[in-house]
Order: C-alpha cells, then sequence, then structure tokens
C-alpha cells in the first residue's frame, strides 16, 4: 500500500487533535465564549463543519463545487454567517457528528487524490496538498480559538511545518485583505522549529527577512495573537511592516487581538 503524502497525515493529525478539544464538553462549554468576538466553541465547529464540507465537494465533486460558489454574494460575512447557521441550530452531539463526518470524508477524498492534482476553491484552483495546508490552518486557527476559551495549553511538532509553508506562499494576503499594494520584495522566512531545526523560505539575499519560532509565526499568521506577545523579529522595514498585517486568510481580517490578552 502507498504511504500517504505526510500533508495529508498531518490535516488527519490536526483534525484529531482539534476532535479532543470537544470530544467530552458539557452543554455549557459547547457555548462558551471564544476569543473571536460573538463566537462560542460551538461556532468554531460549526464553521469547520462547513469549510470541510466544502473541501470534500472542491475534491469529490467539483462541478458540485463550482455550482455552490457560483451561487455566492458578494458579502464574505454574510456568507460565512449562512454557512454557519445550518449546524448551529442543531444539537451539539448532532454538531459534534457532522463535524467528525465531514472531516473523515476530506481525508478518504485527498486520500485518492495526487497531491498536485488541481481542484476548484474559492478564490481560484490549487493542488490539492495546497488546499489540505489551508485545511490545517483553518484547524490550527479555530482551534486555538478553543483552546484559549477552554484554557488548554496546546502542543505541536514538526507537522507545523506544512502551514509554515503555506504562511510563506500567502504572505501577501494582508496586504490584499487591506486593498494595500503588495511591494515589490522578496520576503525570506527564517523558523525555528518545534523540534530545533531550522526551516528556510525565500532568497539567501533578501534583506528582509522575518525570523523566530514556528509556533509564533503561525499564532501571528492566523491573527491568534499580537505581535508583541511574540518572539518574532523583522528585518527591514518591509518585515517589519508585515508583522503587523500577516494574514494567511482570505477575506477581512478582522480585530486580531490585543498585546497582552493571553498570559505567556
Amino acid at each position: 500500500m502507498t504511504a500517504l503524502p505526510d500533508i495529508y497525515v498531518q490535516l488527519t493529525a490536526q483534525g484529531e487533535e482539534v476532535d479532543r478539544l470537544v470530544a467530552d464538553l458539557d452543554a455549557a462549554s459547547w457555548d462558551r465564549p471564544t476569543p473571536a468576538p460573538g463566537w462560542t466553541v460551538a461556532h468554531q465547529i460549526a464553521h469547520l463543519t462547513a469549510t470541510f464540507r466544502m473541501a470534500e465537494t472542491a475534491v469529490s465533486a467539483p462541478d458540485d463545487f463550482r455550482a455552490f460558489t457560483a451561487s455566492l454574494g458578494g458579502d464574505f460575512d454574510a456568507n460565512v454567517q449562512r454557512a454557519l447557521g445550518a449546524y448551529l441550530t442543531e444539537p451539539r452531539d448532532v454538531l459534534l457528528k457532522k463535524w467528525r463526518a465531514w472531516r473523515v470524508a476530506v481525508d478518504e477524498a485527498l486520500a485518492g487524490t495526487p497531491p498536485m492534482q488541481i481542484v476548484p476553491w474559492l478564490v481560484r484552483p490549487l493542488p490539492a496538498a495546497v488546499l489540505a495546508a489551508a485545511g490545517m490552518m483553518e484547524l490550527f486557527a479555530h482551534g486555538q480559538d478553543i483552546a484559549d476559551a477552554l484554557g488548554v495549553r496546546r502542543t505541536y511538532d514538526d507537522g507545523l511545518r506544512h502551514l509554515v509553508d503555506f504562511i510563506s506562499r500567502t504572505w501577501d494576503f494582508g496586504y490584499q485583505s487591506r486593498a494595500l499594494e503588495t511591494p515589490d520584495v522578496r520576503l525570506r522566512f527564517e523558523v525555528a522549529a518545534p523540534s530545533g531545526a531550522l526551516w528556510t523560505y525565500g532568497a539567501d539575499d533578501a534583506t528582509d527577512v522575518i525570523s523566530g519560532p514556528a509556533v509564533d509565526l503561525c499564532l501571528l499568521a492566523t491573527r491568534r495573537r499580537h505581535r508583541d506577545d511574540l518572539a518574532l523579529t523583522g528585518t527591514g522595514a518591509e518585515a517589519d511592516r508585515w508583522l503587523d498585517i500577516a494574514q494567511a486568510y482570505r477575506g477581512p481580517a478582522g480585530e486580531g487581538r490585543r498585546p497582552g490578552q493571553f498570559d505567556h
């Protein structure tokens, strides 16, 4: 049997980690507020469920996915709330079952899909491996909100590399979400893995360099921590500016997090 690409394996692992956070919650904990304004733990899982359902459709039924995206309006927030609504009305045990079902469905769909096979997505088609990395980004971000709401401290391993790679590829999203012109620079990333290994992306002679722990970079780019609370450094004017607007997802940036909002 051919081994699955590591990025698929890590997507499954990240999904299982989020699942463990919510597996045994009581009703009150499902309704606990998270750091995302107006979102409870249930909102976070409803969002992940809707996102994974879209991902499974994109991989398994691309024509259906294109028809679905063609029916969407241009209001990003309204589309998000519409997607959440179908799941938030469910009893929490049903929501949990649906979250698990769609997560498994994505894993199974990707297992039969070559990593470089192009699949449709919300803005433009992309390789299946990149879609998996985007799924990891969603799990990392919304899983962090859940962990913060529940007072859980997460642990990480070097499977995080796929998300770091995704962040290095989507470094311009922060400019785009704010309608800023993307500068003509070459950012370099020098990132310390959880194991202590050094991961690098970008040209060796780049003058704008982002450096620091991989976990901190992921927290910054998903806007789950403020730069002031992270051990990241931006060498060069544009690198320093990037630390203020870093964002690894499409759509509005949101409020982000305040300096000192979480203990270290």
